[in-house]
């Protein structure tokens, strides 16, 4: 049998391996760099929210909004490239990989639009791209991009999805769409247990989605659930019988209390929605993008992914990741301080000697009541 690398994405972990096989490598390189892959994951790494996060190159991880997906031991970074090479003409996406969650190196923009190159039936003018989530079809073996695809005004709500046969690969613009025909803004990944892909986006008059893809992944199939909630940032993760889901208000870049609710079904009924964290802390000055699922051989352990996003200095805006407290229907994160995990036995470990997180912004008066449905 030829050497093949096994797929995770954020959300779940595959309960049957999805198979790739790894087009251009030599079977020596690839147990070669397997192993080095594992014997790096044995040495947990330390991770600092809300620092400078440095890439191989010592610069700062341009990945905001962003998504994971995971192949073999390599996890795959993509997010909005946000730095200084990027003006209001040009957007980017940037990908990068680590086998410890920690260190990060720069694959590359796997895709670029400017202005000039925006679909000419989008409707309005300008372009945004943003929180860009890329999932891997067995059948099709192509990476399918989806992107929050909109006009300067955000009055367009659509959603962009772009392809690659490799995952670093430059990903090409296939085509643009308002899923179920609803507006679509702010757009999140889940991948179940069982394999099914899933698309979370914001429908800002009616609440947010859960919609499964078709079978090539290029387009949604069904409206899984209409969360009645005004939220965007939505992530989803399926731990331990219960499905998980998060989101934050609509306060524009200004951080506010992320809120959580539960299921025992992706259909629901979801429970009311509670905090994450004390909510004068304003989610630790952070917003949710997605909850990654570490599902290790001690143990399995859930990261919670957030920006902190500076409107005025973008290429600087931060990450808030912290393993999350969570399990019988409760969801908790930590006061943010250095922590360290071991991707091989999922173990994390949060440095209580260490400083917390100061927290960016003060607090805001915002806030919107939670209800059940």
């Amino acid at each position: 049998m030829s050497p093949a690398a096994a797929v995770l994405t954020a959300g779940a972990l595959l309960s049957t391996p999805i198979l790739i096989p790894p087009a251009g490598l030599a079977p020596i390189a690839l147990r070669t760099a397997r192993s080095a892959a594992i014997t790096a994951a044995r040495r947990p790494e330390t991770i600092h929210p809300g620092e400078r996060w440095l890439d191989n190159r010592g610069e700062h991880i341009q990945a905001h909004g962003g998504g994971i997906i995971r192949i073999g031991d390599t996890y795959y970074w993509f997010g909005e490239d946000r730095s200084q090479a990027f003006d209001n003409q040009h957007r980017g996406i940037a990908c990068y990989s680590s086998t410890d969650l920690a260190d990060w190196t720069f694959r590359g923009d796997v895709f670029t639009m400017s202005v000039d190159e925006r679909p000419a039936d989008l409707p309005g003018t300008g372009l945004v791209v943003e929180r860009p989530k890329v999932f891997y079809n067995q059948k099709t073996r192509q990476f399918v991009m989806y992107m929050h695809l909109d006009s300067g005004n955000y009055a367009a709500a659509e959603v962009g999805v772009a392809v690659s046969d490799t995952v670093d690969g430059t990903y090409r613009f296939l085509k643009h769409f308002r899923p179920l025909g609803q507006q679509s803004r702010d757009i999140g990944q889940f991948i179940d247990d069982d394999g099914t892909a899933y698309l979370i986006f914001e429908d800002r008059p009616h609440g947010f989605h859960i919609a499964r893809l078709s079978d090539d992944y290029l387009s949604v199939a069904e409206d899984v659930c209409l969360v009645p909630m005004a939220m965007e940032g939505g992530a989803l993760v399926h731990y331990d019988g219960l499905y998980y889901a998060i989101g934050s208000h609509l306060t524009g870049w200004n951080p506010n209390p992320n809120l959580y609710a539960t299921a025992t079904s992706l259909a629901g009924p979801w429970s009311e929605f509670k905090d994450i964290a004390p909510p004068e802390t304003n989610t630790y000055g952070s917003q949710s993008t997605l909850l990654l699922k570490v599902v290790g051989t001690k143990t399995t352990s859930v990261i919670f992914m957030g920006d902190m996003w500076r409107p005025r200095t973008q290429w600087d805006s931060r990450y808030l990741w912290m393993p999350l407290e969570i399990g019988h229907g409760n969801l908790r994160l930590p006061q943010p301080r250095a922590w360290s995990i071991d991707v091989e036995t999922g173990e994390t470990s949060i440095d209580m000697s260490a400083p917390a997180m100061e927290i960016p912004f003060p607090p805001s008066s915002v806030r919107q009541a939670a209800r059940g449905f």
